[in-house]
């Protein structure tokens, strides 16, 4: 196979990368849900995560003003919903209003979860850092929300039950099926 360099990206990665609902809330506006590609882990000890929104979204504001926000993991069945809050601007309208989400009161950030959603990240802002087109608020994981739907019987997360889905290059993409859990390779044992 050959290779060839690309010089215009036209604003889109190729790297796959998660698609998550954002919700934000300050003291004096409603709650605003934000569709985030641009978002992962920096530390599980502590618990780090980021994400990064542009300056111009009215979410930003949001996020500098409180100092907080919530990760909510959306599944395939509400694809279109996380598409509308990523195109409409929250300064113009009521998102969970006009995509009939469901917000749900957090147990200790201002921001409400997403019902609908079966994973909810509280976080509070430990930085900001801005390396160009996007501010990247970096936040520690104050509380963690599953649906007891996608739990196992031991508690642990099942990501089949889950259907967590991603972006790149411009669309959104479901996950396939499990290739393997980590280690296998090294432990010689099946996926």
């Amino acid at each position: 196979m050959s290779k060839k360099i690309v010089d215009k990206l036209n604003n889109i990665s190729p790297l796959p990368e998660p698609t998550v609902l954002v919700t934000v809330k300050t003291d004096d506006k409603s709650p605003n849900i934000i569709t985030i590609a641009w978002t992962g882990v920096f530390s599980y000890h502590p618990n780090i995560v980021y994400i990064a929104v542009h300056p111009a979204r009215y979410s930003n504001a949001m996020v500098r003003e409180s100092m907080e926000y919530v990760i909510n993991i959306p599944s395939e069945n509400i694809a279109k919903a996380v598409d509308y809050c990523g195109i409409v601007s929250g300064k113009n309208v009521n998102k969970f209003l006009e995509t009939g989400l469901t917000p749900i009161p957090a147990s200790i950030v201002k921001a409400p979860l997403i019902k609908e959603c079966l994973i909810n990240m509280e976080c509070k802002v430990k930085d900001i850092l801005n390396y160009g087109s996007h501010d990247i608020f970096v936040g520690e994981m104050v509380a963690v929300h599953y649906d007891e739907a996608v739990l196992n019987e031991d508690e642990s997360p099942d990501a089949a039950k889950i259907k967590p889905y991603g972006y790149t290059l411009g669309e959104y993409r479901a996950m396939g099926e499990k290739l393997g859990v980590a280690g296998y390779s090294k432990r010689g044992r099946e996926k």
